[in-house]
């Protein structure tokens, strides 16, 4: 991937069958710096993403001849290609279905090209080291041990396959395990953003696909706990 400091040699794949919204978009995305490829349906975008190898996604959910789900599965398969799903607002089940085929964000329509913008720069700077990750090579809680270089994480031994935003939930979590970290403070250092009216049914959203995934009990001893009205905590 290249680097996030300028966006004029960053390329861009912009999916959806909305030709007027692709147009404008495509307008905006140049005009930021970025070089722009366009696809119109799903069978489309993976013959652009192979020909391409774009540094980021702009990935409509609902496409003909293959829907955006299968797309984001598909380039998941093959590579951590940072991927926005781009959802109509009112519709939970395209956040869901995109967040669980891999990818890193979504933004709902109706949205402005500056905040389009705004949620490219944070995921791309999720994809650089962080300087704390780099300093501890492992990290334990009780049974829980996460290891940042290789985004692995294993529970009393057993590997636990995350998504890139799960773990970087988790280890924001382990790193102040038996402290409550607010809402908006997880919100920020895991998503690279302020919260906004999506951000807190967001974090509920992977905090619960946490949970079972680790086998951790709501409120058993080793728990991710919520309290109510300030945020989360990893109890030890």
């Amino acid at each position: 991937m290249h680097a996030t400091s300028g966006t004029h040699d960053m390329k861009v794949l912009l999916v959806d069958d909305d030709i007027d919204l692709v147009d404008l978009l495509t307008y905006a995305l140049r005009r930021a710096g970025y070089a722009v490829v366009t696809a119109l349906d799903g069978e489309q975008a993976l013959q652009t993403w192979e020909a391409e190898r774009p540094d980021m996604v702009l990935l409509d959910g609902v496409l003909p001849r293959l829907d955006g789900f299968e797309v984001c599965r598909r380039i998941r398969q093959q590579a951590r290609t940072p991927i926005i799903l781009l959802t109509e607002r009112s519709a939970e089940v395209e956040v869901v279905g995109g967040l669980e085929a891999g990818a890193d964000d979504y933004v709902s329509k109706p949205f402005s090209a500056k905040q389009l913008l705004a949620r490219m720069q944070a995921v791309l700077r999720r994809y650089e080291p962080e300087p704390e990750q780099l300093a501890s090579p492992e990290l334990r809680v009780g049974d829980l041990v996460l290891d940042p270089e290789g985004h692995q994480v294993t529970r009393a031994g057993r590997p636990i396959r995350l998504t890139r935003m799960e773990f970087r939930l988790l280890y924001r979590l382990a790193l102040n395990a038996g402290q409550v970290i607010p809402h908006s403070r997880l919100i920020e250092t895991t998503w690279g953003y302020y919260g906004d009216d999506g951000s807190a049914e967001l974090l509920k959203y992977h905090v619960t696909h946490l949970r079972k995934k680790l086998g951790l009990a709501r409120n058993g001893p080793a728990s991710i706990k919520v309290v109510v009205g300030v945020g989360y905590c990893l109890t030890r």
